[in-house]
């Protein structure tokens, strides 16, 4: 089969965007049933944040091994299982009965969830011609945040409508039924195996991500994710609905609708930096831009001690979901900064800095809401106190920018050398 211009290619594309949907949508569709959990399984709101974030701490710490796997054993095996991963996990969430259940559960869901970027992305590139790829990555990457905006209203209202556990039962079957459209699409149709074996060179792989760990660049980038991903992702996957029900005293499907404007910011956020950086023909500059708007955004909410009016928390909402849009430009600086043999192991690198803040984030902000509440026994008062993560983690992600250098100030330093 001549893949490049095969029909079959665009079953593929509609198949892996489809798994990918849902499989994002399960990364913050629990942060729509916090307040239930912590009533139907007594726990605090500190393990409300641990749980929060285990599946992004799994998901983190398989970025950069999942990427050499995937070279190794190529993708389709690893997508298949990260499909039916995924959907076991969200199924035995729905089933749990103990709260170390659902934490057994994200963890299967986190080591599924792993899997989908660096797999997909391989096996699009398989099947596209290059032109066809530059101009599809881009709709992939929106699919995520499009998989976000399915766990808010949509999914609020079939909670609703079923209840949370036959609602979460249902999306993980579904799930489970991607993985088995996978085999089809990638394995048995156009007759793939399932494992393709390569040979690597670990002593050049072990030389790469010696280089990789010891580089300013990689560091800055790392930062530069850290503090815009984690900030937007840890928040809406655990306490952007509580925030809104406990704070404005607002319904779950009223609350979930806070976390829709933010994501139609990142909608609009990805494609809008992409142009803007294009059109300038540099990233450092308008990135700083982006992350001093996040950094002021988390801000107002400590201006207002954590109870900013309503009208103004829509805007602040979609302003930060807007600038969460703009982490494609991390990937758009490694590209510019790193050779094509290091991209890959670099762009997971940076990813790991963006869910390692999505895992602390979720969990100091419990363990202050826990400690603020008992103190003052006032709920404002822990979300304003917790609002000082968000702030704090922005400022790092400035740091990492402004570390950032681009190709031309490279260019310019090496000319004043010489």
């Amino acid at each position: 089969m001549d893949r490049h211009n095969s029909r079959f290619r665009w079953f593929v594309f509609a198949s892996v965007l489809f798994t990918y949907l849902f499989m994002s949508s399960q990364r913050t569709a629990p942060g729509l049933i916090t307040d239930q959990i912590m009533l139907d399984f007594q726990v605090t709101a500190t393990t409300i944040g641990l749980l929060a974030s285990i599946q992004f701490l799994v998901y983190t710490i398989l970025q950069i091994p999942m990427g050499i796997l995937a070279d190794r054993f190529g993708p389709n095996f690893f997508l298949i299982i990260g499909a039916v991963l995924t959907g076991l996990g969200t199924i035995i969430y729905s089933l749990a009965t103990h709260e170390y259940i659902l934490f057994f559960a994200r963890i299967l869901t986190g080591t599924g969830d792993a899997t989908i970027w660096v797999n997909m992305v391989l096996i699009l590139s398989q099947w596209f011609s290059a032109r066809e790829f530059t101009k599809l990555i881009g709709i992939t990457a929106m699919t995520g945040s499009l998989g976000f905006l399915l766990a808010t209203v949509p999914f609020a209202f079939w909670i609703d409508f079923l209840g949370w556990r036959p609602a979460f039962f249902s999306a993980g079957l579904l799930l489970c039924l991607c993985g088995i459209l996978l085999i089809y699409v990638l394995v048995k149709k156009p007759k793939q195996p399932i494992f393709v074996k390569k040979k690597i060179q670990r002593e050049k792989m072990t030389v790469i991500l010696r280089r990789v760990f010891s580089s300013r660049q990689a560091w800055a980038l790392f930062l530069c994710h850290f503090g815009i991903v984690g900030t937007y992702i840890g928040f809406i996957s655990s306490w952007g609905v509580p925030y809104g029900m406990n704070v404005y005293g607002m319904t779950r499907t009223a609350a979930s609708q806070l976390i829709m404007l933010g994501l139609i910011g990142a909608l609009i956020g990805a494609p809008l930096a992409s142009w803007v950086a294009s059109r300038l023909d540099m990233i450092k500059r308008p990135y700083i831009v982006v992350h001093l708007i996040l950094l002021f955004t988390w801000s107002i909410f400590l201006v207002f001690e954590g109870n900013p009016p309503y009208y103004m928390v829509t805007i602040l909402f979609f302003i930060i979901g807007l600038a969460y849009g703009a982490n494609a430009l991390t990937f758009a600086a490694v590209r510019q900064s790193f050779p094509i043999s290091e991209s890959g192991i670099v762009s997971g690198f940076a990813n790991t800095g963006g869910f390692l803040s999505a895992v602390l984030l979720p969990s100091i902000f419990g363990r202050v809401l826990d400690y603020v509440q008992v103190v003052s026994g006032s709920v404002i008062q822990g979300f304003y106190y917790g609002f000082f993560t968000p702030v704090v983690f922005s400022v790092i992600g400035f740091i990492g920018v402004m570390l950032y250098r681009e190709k031309r100030q490279i260019q310019e330093e090496n000319l004043k050398e010489h």
